[in-house]
């Protein structure tokens, strides 16, 4: 009451704004700790693999050290009886699959079932064919769902997911559906997890009779801060090593007044029979400038190198069509591709080398780099050009320097996260379930470990919600709308 009261008298009261974050942020840490017991407390099953599979593999290369710790981390918590609950970084091109399929295949060993679920219905076909690359040869079922299949082919698939034929399932949302049912589904792993919030993780455990084990991956990087607000219900394993062969990306800036010069090496580049992706600035205030701006940039080089040369994919487009653009690209039938909003994290296109963001200054240091994670994914030498603007703030500098001097996506996100603020580090809309209303990133990054140390106190040693600063608790979680929480407090 008193801070709520020095707040409004001195907008400047800066202990009164601190008392009032500490709370929100003690509210969200509360609510995942919650989830997390509540989680802890189902029982699942001990998936325990005999190897039979996973070391019948054949790989290109042999596993980084990351990946043998990585995999024996998440081998550990699936051989527990208590649902597994992971968090799986990896930066771009560290070899997050290949952990997941060893998961996958040793849940199949067990003789369970296993599911791998995208964001969108081209990562989810991308992941199908990677995973059928690595397991030619393996007397494994592998099967794909997703919104588009219909009839035969997707009853086919529900009747072989319900008697067991089918080991692993690739797929949309549409995996999740009430009707779609698993013989005995034992491990799910999910992919770009920043798209899905912690409602949905929930909804995922509930597939089955016993809650399966859980792991989710991401590309992007993400600071212990950030870590701490929107995933603290999870275990997290870090993928810090490269696998041989990966050439960093050769980033460059340059100015804008440059863009004839730009303009003429990529039709060097296309000529070679190369592609390219060239992504306009990401303006949230604006949707229409945003169309607008590579709307002209696509007529622009469709001048210049033909219409069918160059493809364009933005955010007003239908799901359908900008698949089938998408699709287009990877088959090699587009040479460049313009792109209003971030390209899809996860898609690769081996044969496109060169990346070229206009007013790179406009992007943030998160989404740069995974920008710059598109290329450098086959044999050839790949480019990333930024295009600055003439006029660059002291900030926008820094970023644009830090990108020249490291391909290292977790040193990345933790200056991102200095520059920024943690609401614009995974870029528009995709900053996850930290929706908060007081605290600001500076107030996050200094409360976050008190109010974190001592939610685990309230759970674990004061009793929780039934000891005695329970209702005061229960009331701060309502307040500030710890949506997650909420049906777990019903019963009170």
């Amino acid at each position: 009451r008193e801070a709520l009261a020095r707040a409004h008298a001195g907008p400047r009261d800066e202990a009164a704004r601190d008392r009032l974050a500490y709370d929100e942020i003690f509210a969200s840490q509360v609510a995942l700790m919650l989830i997390r017991q509540g989680l802890r407390t189902r029982k699942g099953r001990a998936v325990v693999g005999d190897g039979r599979l996973t070391s019948a593999l054949k790989l290109p290369f042999g596993l980084t050290g990351a990946q043998e710790r990585v995999g024996r981390e998440i081998a550990g918590d699936m051989a527990q009886d208590v649902p597994m609950l992971r968090m799986l970084q990896g930066d771009v091109g560290s070899g997050k699959t290949l952990v997941a399929l060893r998961a996958m295949l040793t849940a199949v060993e067990a003789g369970t079932q296993a599911a791998l679920l995208a964001p969108t219905e081209i990562l989810a076909r991308q992941h199908h064919a990677t995973l059928q690359q690595m397991l030619a040869g393996l007397p494994v079922n592998l099967a794909i769902l997703t919104g588009r299949d219909k009839g035969k082919v997707r009853e086919s698939t529900l009747m072989g997911l319900a008697d067991g034929s089918i080991d692993i399932l690739v797929g949309t949302h549409a995996i999740f559906q009430q009707h779609v049912a698993y013989k005995d589904l034992a491990l799910v792993v999910v992919d770009e997890q920043h798209r899905f919030g912690v409602a949905q993780r929930l909804m995922l455990t509930d597939k089955g009779a016993r809650p399966p084990h859980l792991l989710v991956m991401t590309a992007t990087p993400i600071p212990r801060t950030l870590l701490l607000a929107n995933h603290g219900e999870m275990d997290v394993s870090r993928l810090d090593e490269m696998p041989p062969g990966r050439t960093p990306v050769d980033t460059r800036v340059v100015s804008v007044d440059r863009l004839d010069e730009v303009i003429d090496g990529l039709g060097r580049h296309l000529a070679s029979g190369a592609q390219a992706y060239w992504v306009c600035p990401l303006v949230a205030e604006s949707e229409a400038s945003e169309l607008a701006a590579a709307e002209d940039r696509a007529a622009l080089l469709r001048e210049r190198f033909g219409a069918a040369a160059v493809g364009l994919v933005h955010g007003r487009m239908k799901g359908p069509d900008k698949d089938a653009v998408m699709a287009r690209f990877e088959a090699g039938e587009i040479g460049v591709l313009v792109a209003t909003t971030v390209i899809e994290v996860g898609v690769n296109v081996p044969a496109a080398s060169l990346m070229i963001v206009e007013h790179a200054d406009r992007f943030g240091l998160a989404q740069l780099h995974q920008l710059r994670g598109r290329v450098g994914r086959g044999t050839a030498k790949s480019v990333c050009l930024l295009l600055r603007s003439q006029n660059l703030s002291e900030t926008a500098r820094e970023r644009l320097a830090l990108m020249r001097e490291t391909n290292d996506g977790f040193v990345i996100a933790e200056r991102d996260l200095e520059l920024r603020g943690g609401g614009e580090l995974l870029g528009l809309k995709q900053s996850g379930d930290a929706d908060y209303r007081l605290a600001i990133p500076e107030q996050l990054v200094r409360l976050l470990p008190v109010a974190h140390d001592d939610a685990r106190l309230f759970v674990e040693r004061d009793g929780g919600m039934d000891g005695p600063r329970g209702e005061a608790v229960r009331l701060c979680l309502y307040l500030f709308e710890r949506d997650a929480a909420v049906p777990l407090l019903r019963s009170g």
